[in-house]
């Protein structure tokens, strides 16, 4: 039994390459500006609200992205397209220190001088119980030992103690 291909279909346009460019555009500028605005927590570990989001912004912006779109060679210039803006950025954050600004938060003092910067907390949405956990981690059990903890711009926490 033999199973035919259709490969003029699958290889052939069925969305003009410039549409698709234009939706992967807008739609990524969409969500980098939302994921900007709503913050940065710590990147290095996602609970389960976090992957539920994640799943449900990546099945909206697809369908967002690809219209009705069946080609292969459609799914290709979507998928440059993204990996394109995000090239961008990061050159764009390198080489320019205003855009840096504009793309990547900037690191927030969490503790200083052992005081605990509760509006900074509030601002990133972390509780007492995340910072304790992010000190624990670095071989901190007490505020008052700190000198200085940031959470940097992809989320991650720097502790500079006291003694050190």
């Amino acid at each position: 039994m033999s199973i035919p291909v259709d490969w003029s279909g699958m290889l052939e346009w069925s969305v003009s390459p410039l549409e698709i460019f234009l939706r992967g555009t807008l739609t990524y500028w969409f969500i980098f500006i939302v994921m900007r605005v709503v913050g940065r927590r710590d990147t290095g570990s996602l609970g389960m609200a976090d992957l539920l989001v994640l799943v449900l912004i990546a099945d909206a912006a697809q369908n967002a992205m690809a219209g009705e779109y069946k080609a292969v060679p459609d799914g290709m210039v979507l998928i440059l397209t993204i990996v394109l803006w995000s090239v961008v950025i990061d050159r764009l954050a390198y080489w320019s220190p205003l855009a840096r600004r504009i793309l990547q938060p900037a690191e927030l003092c969490l503790i200083r001088n052992g005081q605990v910067q509760r509006r900074a907390l509030r601002r990133e949405g972390l509780t007492m119980d995340d910072l304790m956990s992010e000190l624990r981690q670095k071989g901190v059990d007490d505020t008052s030992v700190v000198k200085v903890a940031y959470i940097e711009p992809d989320g991650s926490v720097s502790v500079v103690r006291r003694d050190a």
